[in-house]
């Protein structure tokens, strides 16, 4: 592996874990994988992600075609910048457990919308047999993979993890935060699956936000020297 490729995985490996831990998309994982079989959920959540990681990164990867590298580098280096002051921000003045009782209430209407009644177990048991009966491909597209899919993607759509990694595409290494990016993701959606709500709620997110927005300060300090160099 080239010192490109590292410098840009490890970059990108740092900067998604403390980005999406804490973030919407993972209490929305960790709250369906309460609620749903846990494979379909973590399989429908990171492939979103890894689609929208391809997708930012081919973004940062064309943009020095379309404009100046120079100019390149310095939006990137705004970005940073930002993201690392507004992170900073949050941890001080956001609440503590505000984004999961955001997202945790936006699923319940979701379900409450979908289902005017509960199964029982009976009832699931007889659905896991159905899925069992059909078709790989149809079980992998299962109506909870879809969900978890459309949910994680449209949730992650313009966030701020989103925007970084084109701007990280854009400095480093493409492949790199690519790899690192998808490394990065699946770690932190195995653990709000597995983990489940508990892991959610004993997560600081002030700790997380702050951690996040050195590193993004950090981040937007080398781009600023490797710009005027």
């Amino acid at each position: 592996m080239s010192l490109s490729i590292l410098q840009g995985f490890s970059k990108s490996l740092a900067m998604t874990v403390l980005s999406e831990i804490g973030d919407k998309t993972f209490f929305a994982a960790a709250i369906l994988a309460m609620r749903h079989p846990r494979r379909y959920v973590l399989a429908g959540c990171l492939s979103a992600l890894i689609v929208m990681t391809i997708l930012s990164a081919a973004v940062g990867w064309a943009a020095p075609n379309l404009i100046s590298r120079t100019l390149t580098k310095h939006i990137a280096t705004i970005l940073f910048l930002g993201f690392g002051l507004w992170s900073i921000w949050d941890a001080f003045h956001g609440g503590e457990s505000e984004e999961l009782a955001e997202v945790e209430a936006e699923l319940d209407a979701d379900l409450k919308a979908s289902s005017g009644t509960s199964r029982n177990d009976k009832d699931d048991d007889d659905d896991d047999k159905k899925k069992k009966s059909r078709p790989f491909f149809s079980q992998f597209f299962s109506p909870i993979f879809l969900k978890a899919f459309t949910i994680t993607f449209f949730g992650e759509w313009g966030d701020k993890s989103q925007l970084a990694t084109i701007g990280l595409a854009a400095a480093e290494n493409p492949l790199g935060v690519v790899l690192g990016g998808i490394l990065g993701q699946a770690l932190c959606q195995t653990a709000a699956v597995f983990g489940g709500k508990s892991l959610a709620t004993q997560i600081s997110e002030k700790f997380i936000a702050l951690s996040g927005g050195i590193l993004f300060i950090v981040f937007g300090i080398q781009s600023f020297f490797s710009t005027v160099e």
